[in-house]
Parts: C-alpha cells; sequence; structure tokens
C-alpha cells in the first residue's frame, strides 16, 4: 500500500488542479487493492480502514480526521474507485493529506502565511475606473471590510490601483487573533485552500465565520474577471481552469463546515 499512496501523493500533490490533471492523465493509474471501506473512532479522530487496516497518508501518519461526516467523505471516495484508483476523484482525501502531512507539522508557517496574505488582501484593492467595476466592487467588497472592522476589530485601508499599502498593525492583530479560533489543522488547511483560490484571506475568514457561503465568495473573489468576461469574454481553457479551481474550494469550504468548533 505504501508504494501506492507515494503514487497518489505525487499525483495530488500539485496546488494547480489544471497542472494536476495533467500529471494524472500522463501515468497509468494504480489498481484497486482493498475491497471494504469502513471507519471507525481512535484517539486520532475518525479513522478509515481499507480491508480493516487502517489508511495512513504519504507522510505515514494515520489518514484520521474529527468529524464522522468528514469520515463518510472519505470513504465514500475510497468506496467510489473502480477497478483503479483516480486522484482526481478524491479530492477530500487530498485535502486530509495536507493537512496531517503538511500543515499539522508546520502550523505556525501556515498560520503566518494567511495573516501574511490579509496584509495584501484583494478586497483592499480597489479599480478607478470604469465607474461600472468600481461600483460593482464597493457593493460587493465594502460590507466584508465593515464586518471585519465591526465584528473582529480589522480595519483595513482601501486604496486604488495596485501600489502596496502597508495595513496598519492593529488590523493585522485582530485579523489574527479572529484566524486563531481555527486552530485545528484540517481547518487551517481548509482556510489556506480558499484564501489561495479566492485570493483573499478576508473571504477565507468570512466563510468560516459563516457570514457568507461559498457561492457568495466565489462570487465575490471574481468580481473583477468576471467584469472582463461580461465585456471581453473567455475561451475554454480559461473556462475549464476556473471550474475545477471552484471544485477545489467547494470541497474546503464543505468540510471546513464539518469541523466541530
Amino acid at each position: 500500500m505504501r508504494d501506492i499512496l507515494s503514487d497518489l501523493s505525487d499525483a495530488m500533490s500539485d496546488p494547480d488542479p489544471v497542472r494536476r490533471a495533467q500529471i494524472q492523465m500522463k501515468r497509468p493509474l494504480p489498481k484497486r487493492f482493498y475491497k471494504a471501506v469502513s471507519t471507525d473512532e481512535a484517539e486520532e479522530g475518525h479513522r478509515i480502514l481499507l480491508d480493516g487496516r487502517p489508511v495512513r497518508t504519504p507522510g505515514k501518519k494515520l489518514l484520521a480526521v474529527p468529524a464522522r461526516p468528514i469520515a463518510d467523505r472519505l470513504v465514500a471516495e475510497w468506496d467510489g474507485q473502480g477497478e483503479e484508483i483516480d486522484p482526481a476523484k478524491m479530492p477530500v482525501t487530498r485535502l486530509v493529506n495536507t493537512a496531517v502531512d503538511g500543515v499539522a507539522e508546520n502550523f505556525d508557517a501556515v498560520f503566518e502565511e494567511i495573516v501574511r496574505f490579509a496584509g495584501t488582501d484583494m478586497l483592499c484593492y480597489r479599480a478607478d475606473s470604469p465607474a461600472g467595476l468600481v461600483e460593482r466592487q464597493r457593493e460587493g467588497w465594502d460590507p466584508v471590510i465593515r464586518w471585519a472592522a465591526d465584528a473582529r476589530g480589522a480595519r483595513f485601508i482601501l486604496v486604488e490601483g495596485v501600489m502596496h499599502q502597508e495595513q496598519p498593525a492593529p488590523a493585522i492583530e485582530a485579523f489574527s487573533a479572529a484566524l486563531a479560533a481555527f486552530r485545528d489543522p484540517l481547518a487551517l488547511a481548509c482556510l489556506h485552500t480558499v484564501t489561495t483560490l479566492t485570493g483573499s484571506a478576508l473571504l477565507a475568514l468570512a466563510l468560516a465565520e459563516d457570514v457568507i457561503d461559498a457561492d457568495r465568495a466565489w462570487t465575490l473573489a471574481h468580481v473583477d474577471e468576471d467584469w472582463q468576461i461580461e465585456h471581453w469574454g473567455t475561451d475554454e481553457e480559461a473556462f475549464r481552469r476556473r471550474e475545477l479551481r471552484r471544485a477545489e474550494m467547494d470541497v474546503a469550504a464543505a468540510v471546513l463546515a464539518e469541523i466541530p468548533r
């Protein structure tokens, strides 16, 4: 099982979903080597079992999650494989592997990366024209900015253009304090995923705190892109890439919602 999981790790590790698909297309898929998939509860959490044997991550740690609904998602992924194991159909497994092998071992570094992202958050950088885009950004993004200020004391500065604006230290500290409520490695992995895919740590935190849902987060993350598409159109490759990224975010958002707080 170890070699198969290593192969799966290589195929599922690239952060770009399109690149992952390309990697997977170039190599033969491993054969399914198990019949029954189940779960049990242990000290580490809800474990996944293949023919009664605990599954381990590529880093040789137990594949275990903090909530039964998430374990059920993992069971469905492994049980849903046919004669071959297709990593493209295992997004929850990939996310949990990342949390167990990566985030748990580097929690502070991942946490600080999200905080640094907030320091250059997309929602703080506004267009100065055309008027329609300026208004759309204001209508969509201002409520999140106000929520961060009013509910979390994180008062960010808004600027026009793309020139870097140093955010006030109290705003970053307040954001960090709010983010600290999500100390579980899997929760942080979900938040990191959403931050990366949306370009906004503020949207990720608002999603985690149920201020907005996944649909709204995705819409707000693509205000500029949607404006461009409306006026200039898009192409099939860009559309496919966006669909894959949306699927990634939906998985992260769903898992995040099922983690006990």
